[in-house]
């Protein structure tokens, strides 16, 4: 409690130094808004309803990407990580596809997908992919020895073996990864928008800057921030909950 209370001051004291830096040197609107210029915009785009459908775009495309990315990332670390050979022959081409930036593909999903959510989705997904894949893998490979060999013992298949050991043993390498797409889910989905989208909280910034209106682009910014932190902070509820529960689970 007290770190979040030295926090929030941090916070109050940084934004009360903007704002006095903005109002006693005159620095422009058009180059660095005060904060109380870019609470008046948020609290207009808000109580006029006119970001909320932008908002609920952009979160769409981050949820459907996410829910894609994550879905095939972890299907995928399973099978490459079960499977040594197959792992071999197609994990440089899944490290190549990483390393192209992912702004250079969106021209690409524009001529697949067309403009708008379906191209930025898509994008959101790949880049969503990797850390599943990489945290899976690398959770169902550090398993204790002994409870291998134990299960060994005993006489489980493989199937047996990854759903009541592997898996539930990897939870904590596999739930950061979901920790790490999150962030990257927003990331992807609001630079997806600068180029591809036709709606979203990307594609405003765009048209706020083609106006010049600063305010705008920061009140944007901090309606993409608060969605990270809601999105991160519910990751972060889960997390606990099902290792809590995994915990109560291989009590005695």
């Amino acid at each position: 409690m007290v770190r979040r209370i030295y926090s929030a001051g941090l916070l109050i004291l940084a934004l009360a130094g903007w704002e006095a830096a903005c109002s006693l040197w005159g620095v422009s609107a058009l180059v660095l808004p005060a904060p109380s210029a870019v609470l008046r915009a948020l609290w207009s785009g808000l109580a006029s309803g006119y970001l909320l459908p932008h908002i609920w775009i952009t979160a769409a495309e981050m949820l459907l990407g996410l829910t894609i990315g994550c879905a095939v990332g972890f299907v995928c670390g399973i099978v490459l990580g079960e499977n040594a050979t197959l792992r071999q022959v197609l994990y440089p081409y899944i490290i190549a596809s990483q390393v192209v930036p992912k702004l250079a593909l969106v021209p690409l999903f524009i001529v697949w997908f067309g403009f708008g959510m379906t191209s930025t989705v898509a994008i959101t997904a790949l880049i969503c992919f990797f850390p599943l894949l990489e945290n899976t893998i690398t959770g169902i490979h550090h398993i204790d020895p002994e409870k291998r060999e134990l299960f060994r013992m005993l006489g489980a298949t493989p199937l047996q073996t990854l759903l009541r050991l592997k898996i539930p043993a990897g939870l904590p390498v596999i739930l950061a990864g979901l920790r790490v797409a999150v962030v990257l889910a927003l990331v992807g989905a609001v630079v997806a928008e600068f180029i591809a989208g036709r709606a979203g909280l990307g594609a405003m910034i765009i048209a706020s800057q083609g106006m010049m209106d600063s305010p705008q682009m920061f009140a944007l910014l901090v309606v993409i921030t608060a969605i990270g932190m809601v999105f991160y902070q519910a990751t972060l509820f889960i997390e606990r909950r099902v290792l809590r529960r995994h915990q109560k689970g291989n009590d005695p």
